[in-house]
């Protein structure tokens, strides 16, 4: 207990700051809710493919390199922060998406019904490497970029290889089909 003004607090204090932490202590031993049990699945693969994910790496891979035109080299780097930012934004949507795709509702089961081991990694991969394209905008840094961007791309592409196929109703599909096939 503690003083205050020279005087103990009252018992009727005391009671109830025991009363407090003794409930304190009670929530610490609960462990907490599962997230995914509280998670509202707003899209199913196509929606999340179409309006989250590929915009947002769009961003990322028209950012990085260069294009020739008539009037000759383009570089598609950033220059301005806003620019930067844009891209840093692109990342972290693309990283929270790798996240995004393990929602339940989203990953594809074997035939024993157990998660996919392949889809969880492509994931993974995914949240990874967009949190190196999240640093290397932070960084402005367009090499990194470049090399980055060809390395989300190849995650992309070897899971639409592997995935894109069941969602397509066992149709091989391209790259630019999958985002945007019924």
């Amino acid at each position: 207990m503690s003083r205050r003004n020279g005087t103990w607090p009252s018992r009727r204090s005391a009671t109830l700051h025991a009363l407090l932490g003794g409930c304190l202590l009670a929530a610490c031993d609960q462990s907490p809710p599962d997230a995914v049990d509280h998670a509202q699945p707003v899209g199913d693969m196509m929606h999340t493919m179409t309006w989250v994910l590929d915009p947002a790496a769009d961003v990322i891979w028209g950012s990085a390199g260069f294009v020739l035109t008539e009037e000759g080299e383009q570089n598609l780097a950033p220059v301005t922060e806003d620019e930067w930012n844009r891209v840093y934004h692109a990342a972290a949507v693309v990283a929270d998406g790798g996240n995004l795709l393990l929602m339940p509702h989203l990953v594809p089961a074997d035939e024993d019904s157990a998660p996919t081991a392949a889809w969880i990694e492509f994931a993974n991969g995914m949240t990874r490497i967009s949190q190196q394209a999240m640093q290397a905008a932070q960084d402005q840094d367009a090499e990194a970029l470049f090399e980055i961007g060809g390395h989300l791309y190849n995650v992309c592409r070897a899971c639409h290889q592997v995935f894109a196929r069941d969602m397509a109703g066992g149709e091989a599909v391209s790259d630019g089909d999958v985002a945007t096939s019924e």
